[in-house]
Order: C-alpha cells, then structure tokens, then sequence
C-alpha cells in the first residue's frame, strides 16, 4: 500500500508540478477541470446515480465549466458569489453535521446531487482564480490545508483524548483540530516573517489577511482551518451514508480525488471571500 501511495504521489506531481508553475493558466486550468470532472462523477456515484448517469454527470461538469471559461467566466469579479458561498458552506456545514449521517439520506436525492455539484464546480473557479492572483497566493492556500491536515494528525496522535465527531469520522479530535489551527498560525507567522524579510512576494493569503488588522487575521485564519475540518467531515459523512471507504479508486493507494480535495472544496472559495473583502 506504502509503494504504491508513493508511485501515485510521485506520478501526480510530475503532472501536477509543470503546470502549476508554467506561466500561462492554460494547462493547470486544463488539468484540474479533469480533476474536478472526476470529483463530479465520485459525488454521483455516492448520491445514488447509476454508473451511466454518473459519468455523464461527471462529464457534463466538467464540459459546462470548460464552456464558462470559454466565455470569460474565468476574467470576471466574483466577490458576490465568494459570500453566498460563505453563507452556503456555514449553513451546509451545521445542518448535515448536526444531523450526522442518517439525517442526510433524508434530502431529496436531486438537491444532494446538485448542491455538490455546483459547489465542486465554484472550488475549481476559486482554485484557478486564485492562481491568476499569483502562483504564491496560490500556494500559501494550499499549504494552509496541507498544514492544518499534517499537524492535525500528528497533534491527535500525540495528544488525541476527546471525539471531535465520532459518529462521522472517529479518528479526529478536538486535541488534532487544534494542533493544526497551531501549525497553520506557525506556517503564517513563518511565511510573514519571509515577506517582511524581502525573501517572498507579499502576495501570499497571510499577507492580505494580515493587512485586514491582527483580529481580522487571527479570525480569519481560524475560520479557514475549521472549514477545512468542515470539507473532511462533510466527505466522510456522505461516504458514510453511502457505504463507501474511498469516493472511488481512481488514485491507487489514494482513494479518489474527492478524498484527496474535500478539505480544499470549501477553503478555497472562502479564500476568495476573506481577500476580496
């Protein structure tokens, strides 16, 4: 399992690294629109849509956002939506885990498929928009997850006591959920300290945070590594309900890409909502 984690790993950054750092957005727009259509088709599967209809759901995701960038989608202002989508993933977050797992069986089947749907296609236009910010504002978002995820498990491990939801994922704590709100505050300081020092480009998501005052910062960082707690918990409770370990086995030794993105599917637009206050 190790060997072949790593194998995927290694593929998917040789893929994944040229493109995110080619100057132009075309080819890591290209190559997350296939990721997102994937992410699209494993939410179908786990909302009960046959094989077919969820290929082609997967497909026509994909197809339609590829249409939106063709029509300039990609160049306007979304401030707008950034804050809907604040308020959606707040409200989404408190009603299905409150309800836990056999309260979200209860939705009718169409709002769960297209709620996901819509809100998988607004991280990939969070996502790119953020790389047309600028490669390091990009990269200090995505090492926000990353951050909060590895300190979070080595922060449970270490000092895990108490449930933070067992009946969804018994694995997190309270104890690991604070472990990587402390990592991400360290990885902030840090990269700020590297801005201030001339060694970055001061265009990081902690610099704009930061610019916002030192509550707002704070606040908002908290904000950021809740929701990305959200993203995990809200994935595995949707797994849960449908019988499934992994969204799909599309990432051999991974799981799917859903499993690999679900922290990043609300951060990333809330991203776009805290710096575009």
């Amino acid at each position: 399992m190790l060997k072949q984690r790593i194998i995927t790993a290694v593929l998917l950054l040789a893929v994944l690294l040229p493109a995110l750092f080619y100057p132009r957005i075309e080819p890591f727009g290209l190559l997350t629109l296939v990721l997102i259509a994937a992410a699209g088709w494993e939410w179908a599967r786990l909302n009960g849509s046959g094989p077919q209809t969820s290929l082609l759901l997967g497909i026509g995701l994909g197809g339609a956002l590829a249409v939106f960038w063709w029509l300039g989608g990609l160049a306007q202002d979304w401030r707008l939506l950034w804050r809907m989508l604040g308020a959606i993933w707040v409200v989404l977050a408190f009603v299905m885990l409150s309800r836990g797992v056999p309260g979200w069986v209860k939705w009718p089947a169409g709002l769960r498929l297209w709620i996901g749907l819509l809100l998988i296609a607004s991280a990939w236009l969070a996502l790119v928009q953020a790389r047309q910010l600028g490669l390091g504002f990009l990269l200090s978002a995505l090492l926000l997850v990353w951050m909060a995820d590895i300190a979070a498990y080595f922060g449970g491990k270490t000092l895990g006591r108490r449930k933070l939801a067992p009946t969804v994922s018994p694995g997190k704590t309270w104890e690991g959920a604070i472990s990587g709100a402390v990592g991400v505050f360290l990885l902030a300081s840090a990269w700020i300290w590297a801005d201030v020092r001339g060694w970055g480009d001061h265009n990081s998501l902690y610099v704009h945070l930061w610019s916002l005052g030192p509550l707002l910062a704070v606040l908002g960082l908290v904000f950021l590594v809740a929701m990305s707690v959200v993203g995990d918990l809200v994935e595995s409770l949707v797994k849960r309900s449908a019988g499934a370990k992994d969204s799909s086995r599309l990432l051999p030794g991974h799981g799917g890409v859903l499993d690999r993105v679900d922290a990043l599917l609300p951060v990333l637009p809330l991203t776009m909502m805290l710096v575009t206050l």
